[in-house]
């Protein structure tokens, strides 16, 4: 019964799990942020290589 009640109050495997669904939910921003810099800068490019021909 001890080992049963031991196991139930063990909250390292959650932790563990909520601290790897905060990860990916930065990396999820942190790719989405990236993706429309990334389409901006290039639009950027374009009209700078567009204007120096």
């Amino acid at each position: 019964m001890k080992s049963i009640r031991k196991m139930l109050k063990n909250e390292k495997g959650a932790t563990a799990i909520e601290y790897g669904l905060i990860a990916a939910l930065i990396a999820v921003a942190a790719i989405g942020a990236m993706t429309t810099l990334g389409s901006k800068l290039n639009t950027t490019f374009q009209n700078v290589s567009g204007n120096l021909k």
